[in-house]
């Protein structure tokens, strides 16, 4: 395939704060670039960036990060030094017994720092999942789009992932709620060859071109409505 996922795009009120928060947490360096502020991933972990956006919610956010341990110990750093930074504790429902610990980033965006014992994020580094609300449908376009193996399919809960291996990303399956509004979090694609070729075929594949000029970039809307940018290379 000739698009490259690079980034989850964040929509921030005060980017260059959240962008020093997942710097700290993540131990990566933050990089300025035309679009922003990027965290650059590599080919085994997923980039963020992080760009001015609206400051009021439409809805619940579709993606969360899901952040992986090694032990009890390097768990309970994680989730102290998300909180050092900024971050807060998030009461989503969960169960005293679940093995993971619901947070927040300054802005309120969702993210987990799961606990040792799991065996779908073994192997996966420290940014373990893109963790996405969405149907069986549309994680099997990404899988197409990126051409990016399909790692779980089952009662209609899907997970892609690189050949490098890293980052899984993962759709929930249904009930998905109803979209409200544009994404806060999109995702960034890097096109290696021609993008009018990549946009083709993405339509084709089940995506719509949405009427949104981005400065050289082409938006466009996953079969689940959810919005990401193809950039040039």
């Amino acid at each position: 395939m000739s698009v490259r996922l690079t980034a989850v795009t964040f929509d921030a009120r005060d980017p260059a704060r959240l962008a020093r928060f997942w710097a700290g947490v993540l131990g990566r360096p933050a990089v300025e670039d035309a679009r922003g502020l990027a965290l650059p991933g590599d080919m085994t972990q997923a980039g963020l960036r992080f760009v001015a956006g609206p400051a009021a919610r439409s809805g619940p956010n579709r993606l969360h990060l899901h952040l992986t341990s090694t032990d009890a110990a390097d768990q309970q750093a994680t989730v102290s030094r998300v909180l050092g930074l900024g971050g807060s504790h998030l009461d989503v429902g969960q169960r005293p017994e679940e093995d993971h610990v619901v947070l927040a980033d300054p802005e309120g965006n969702a993210l987990c720092v799961i606990g040792p014992g799991s065996s779908f994020l073994a192997g996966c580094g420290f940014l373990g999942e893109v963790a996405c609300d969405g149907t069986r449908t549309v994680g099997l376009f990404w899988s197409a789009a990126l051409g990016w193996p399909l790692v779980w399919d089952q009662d209609e809960e899907t997970a892609v992932q690189s050949p490098h291996g890293g980052t899984k990303v993962a759709w929930g399956g249904p009930p998905v709620a109803p979209k409200a509004g544009r994404n806060r979090q999109r995702f960034e694609l890097t096109a290696d060859g021609d993008p009018a070729v990549e946009v083709e075929r993405l339509v084709a594949l089940g995506a719509s071109v949405l009427p949104v000029d981005d400065e050289g970039a082409v938006e466009l809307a996953d079969p689940d409505g959810n919005e990401f940018t193809v950039l040039p290379g």
